[in-house]
């Protein structure tokens, strides 16, 4: 009897063992699933909060862009068509408190603006050497390759220690964009039609340093040249970085010509008063890069207030007159880059913006916005 006791007691223990074992695997497992919940809404919020401090530091950033056209535009009413480095423009912005810009205007609510910072700059486009000259429409629909201006590219390329005929397979690649672009009305020639000599043949004289015609077009702007018929439209070339579909181009080589091409929407003249020596000596013919240097060094006394003043400049340079073309140069400029970046809290945007300022009214558009987060 004592031992049928004994083992109902010990029975009894093992049953109240299992049962808190279960329990505690009960609660072990719902707060697994309750922490599991807590740190999905966690994260949850958290993608909010960073969605929010994001969409508030764009609209600091347009705020920004905003500023910019106002300042091009009072710039540009006040300095006789003229664009040159010590322009209000030409100054950067250091990394600066936002609450510093409100408090100026005397913004009861500056100090929402204490944890957010901006810093920029503006840079001259027309600087630079643009690949879209290397295409010319005389007429709607026809595209012509610019010898003058692809004799000028294949000399930037010289000047940087790269391959000097990548300058034909540039051209050609933005012909080809061009042609295939739908914004663009667009006049072909018919298929096998030959129209005296064809750009390839021409662009081959070129290289060799023969005649080009007595022009500085091609004779052939047709589409019929055995280097545009590829089986794949090519897109239209936009940015440096399109240049990484033309065969020939690096990494390497396109962060090398960064600094002095773009691609702008429309044909440009190269500001004189802003273009760096390399630019310079590769877009007028018979100038080398170290004379290019010392013109620059003397435009910093003295900026250029019309294309009068850069040929004297040039004439005094050694340059001969009749190989400048004063319709490549210029002394004002429309199109700006502007480089910005805006810190709101945790969240960083960096927002290159690109801007177009009529000539004649002054007034500014966006062409198109790039953000990097």
């Amino acid at each position: 009897m004592r031992a049928l006791h004994s083992r109902h007691r010990v029975r009894g223990r093992r049953q109240r063992g299992a049962a808190i074992i279960s329990a505690l695997l009960v609660v072990a497992l719902s707060a697994i699933l309750v922490s599991g919940m807590l740190w999905r809404q966690q994260v949850q919020v958290r993608r909010i909060e960073n969605q929010r401090l994001l969409a508030q530091a764009q609209w600091v950033a347009r705020g920004a862009t905003d500023w910019t056209r106002l300042i091009l535009r009072s710039e540009a009413d006040t300095s006789a068509g003229v664009t040159y480095l010590g322009g209000v423009w030409g100054v950067p912005i250091a990394k600066t408190r936002l609450s510093d810009f409100l408090g100026q205007i005397g913004d009861a609510g500056a100090q929402q603006g204490a944890s957010t910072y901006l810093s920029g700059s503006i840079e001259d486009a027309q600087a630079r050497f643009n690949l879209r000259d290397l295409v010319s429409t005389a007429t709607p629909g026809a595209l012509q390759l610019d010898v003058q201006q692809i004799q000028s590219f294949q000399r930037l390329l010289q000047i940087l220690g790269l391959n000097g005929q990548l300058a034909k397979a540039v051209a050609l690649q933005m012909r080809a964009g061009l042609a295939h672009s739908a914004t663009r009305f667009q006049t072909q020639t018919a298929p096998g039609s030959t129209t005296g000599q064809s750009s390839t043949q021409q662009l081959q004289n070129l290289a060799a340093g023969g005649a080009t015609g007595g022009t500085n077009f091609s004779n052939n702007p047709g589409l019929e040249d055995s280097n545009d018929n590829s089986a794949v439209a090519p897109l239209l070339m936009t940015s440096v970085d399109s240049l990484l579909d033309v065969p020939g181009f690096s990494h390497d080589i396109v962060e090398r010509l960064r600094p002095f091409v773009t691609v702008l929407p429309t044909m440009t003249p190269v500001n004189m008063n802003t273009a760096p020596a390399e630019v310079i000596a590769a877009v007028v013919p018979g100038m080398n890069l170290s004379s290019a240097q010392a013109f620059v060094a003397r435009r910093q006394t003295v900026f250029f207030h019309n294309v009068g003043d850069v040929q004297l400049a040039l004439r005094g340079a050694g340059v001969e007159q009749t190989a400048v073309d004063p319709n490549q140069f210029d002394v004002n400029t429309s199109y700006f880059l502007v480089h910005g970046r805006v810190q709101h809290q945790r969240a960083e945007l960096d927002r290159t913006t690109l801007i177009w300022r009529d000539p004649l009214t002054h007034t500014t558009r966006i062409v198109w916005i790039r953000d990097q987060l």
